[in-house]
């Protein structure tokens, strides 16, 4: 799951929404730095990837692009995901996608203060790119992936991988359906 799902499966409360959406950027098992609620946003975040890197739906859909993108796998489902819950938002949120993306924008903008730095030279890049909703669309996933490719060594696998989304559509909607369930579920106790 990437940023999108991140922010969709964070709940209401703010501070768990910013210790969420900055959990890629906090290492370490000593959280006791932050207030308790962004340290349960931080927990969702491990709890969110340690599901989804267990989970057998994600494993199978993660094989079938392993061709394509190698060790970045991971990586390109975590888009692949961001865009199926994109395409399909008014099945799974009340609020719009543009309307939750803004709020969400808004939310983090106000609270990027309490970011590490590589979270916050990240957010103004997603912001102006306007990334969570450009997930919902095909040419949006490839430009992200494009722009992971070039951040990350030897990522150039990482390119044109939504080509595999493409191809194999029905599939990972499927694996898509039957795993989002399940982890909003799983992490229902963070919010």
């Amino acid at each position: 799951m990437n940023f999108l799902a991140h922010l969709f499966l964070s709940g209401s409360d703010t501070e768990v929404i910013v210790g969420n959406f900055m959990g890629d950027a906090v290492k370490g098992r000593d959280l006791s730095r932050f207030t308790p609620d962004i340290e349960r946003g931080l927990r969702l975040h491990r709890s969110i990837d340690s599901f989804t890197d267990t989970h057998p739906m994600v494993l199978q859909g993660r094989e079938r692009v392993h061709a394509h993108a190698g060790r970045y796998a991971a990586v390109v489902m975590d888009l692949f995901y961001d865009h199926l819950l994109a395409v399909g938002w008014d099945a799974f949120h009340p609020e719009p996608l543009q309307v939750f993306t803004n709020r969400m924008y808004a939310l983090l903008e106000a609270n990027e203060h309490r970011m590490p730095d590589r979270t916050r030279r990240m957010l103004p890049y997603m912001v102006a790119g306007d990334w969570l909703t450009s997930y919902a669309t095909l040419e949006g996933i490839g430009l992200a992936l494009e722009g992971l490719s070039r951040r990350v060594p030897h990522g150039r696998p990482m390119r044109g991988a939504e080509r595999v989304l493409a191809e194999h559509r029905d599939a990972y909607l499927h694996e898509f359906r039957h795993f989002l369930p399940q982890v909003v579920e799983h992490t229902a106790g963070y919010r």
